[in-house]
């Protein structure tokens, strides 16, 4: 009998073993199933998260000038845009210019060491005859817009007004891997020579001009997105390496 009982329970010891391995495989493969789609999805939240931020502020920097443009449409007639020795060589006087020209040398306040969208101002919007240069900012409190800061890992817009039109530009030198997504996602939604990416994050790109002249670059291991406002013939888009830009301007 004693024999008959013990016979009896190894194939229950078996089944039980079975089990148990069936259990700890599951949990293996739920393990794995929820750890992916979570990583996943934050790498969507803050694709999401940069490409909003960034296309908002494109959004209102670009209605901010043209409201300029609008309001003021002759602009300042007293900027020098000789080229080659003007204060703004061949730059559209009806349109923010650099804010680090020195038109603004006499001006209050005066010139910023600096070409950041921020510190713009709005040609013929200024206390009247006699003080042309001192055009008021854009963004300011008496203005009352805002600009808000930089969008998360990127730094803050600059400016260019000259030989080759009108862009703005922010560039970051962060290496997290949405953001070239996100860059992608914000550039699909502006037309071709709209807007480009230039990336110079390979050790070996080192830094590209943003324009003919070489004024304004793109920093060595970083990567920019610019939006164009105005594109002359003689713009340089040195940027996407898809090519989808290599017809322009």
């Amino acid at each position: 009998m004693n024999i008959n009982k013990s016979q009896g329970r190894k194939p229950e010891q078996g089944s039980a073993l079975v089990y148990i391995l069936i259990a700890i495989a599951l949990l293996a493969a739920l393990t794995f199933t929820f750890m992916e789609p979570s990583s996943q999805q934050t790498s969507s939240q803050n694709t999401f998260k940069s490409a909003s931020a960034l296309h908002g502020q494109v959004d209102m920097i670009r209605a901010s000038i043209q409201e300029c443009v609008l309001s003021y449409p002759t602009g300042d007639t007293t900027i020098d845009i000789t080229t080659g020795t003007g204060t703004d060589p061949d730059a559209r006087t009806n349109w923010p210019i650099n804010p680090n020209s020195d038109h603004y040398a006499t001006a209050t306040p005066g010139k910023s060491g600096d070409r950041l969208v921020r510190n713009i101002r709005c040609p013929g919007d200024n206390p009247g005859v006699g003080s042309e240069e001192d055009h008021s900012r854009i963004f300011s409190g008496s203005s009352g817009k805002f600009l808000p800061p930089a969008a998360d890992l990127f730094d803050d817009w600059q400016y260019y007004n000259g030989v080759d039109g009108i862009f703005f530009w922010t560039e970051t030198d962060k290496t997290d891997a949405f953001i070239t997504t996100a860059l992608t996602k914000v550039d699909n939604k502006f037309a071709e020579c709209e807007a480009d990416i230039i990336d110079t994050s390979h050790p070996a790109a080192g830094a590209k001009d943003l324009d003919s002249l070489g004024i304004v670059t793109c920093t060595a291991n970083h990567i920019c997105f610019r939006v164009w406002m105005i594109t002359n013939g003689s713009a340089v888009f040195n940027g996407d390496e898809d090519g989808e830009e290599a017809a322009c301007p």
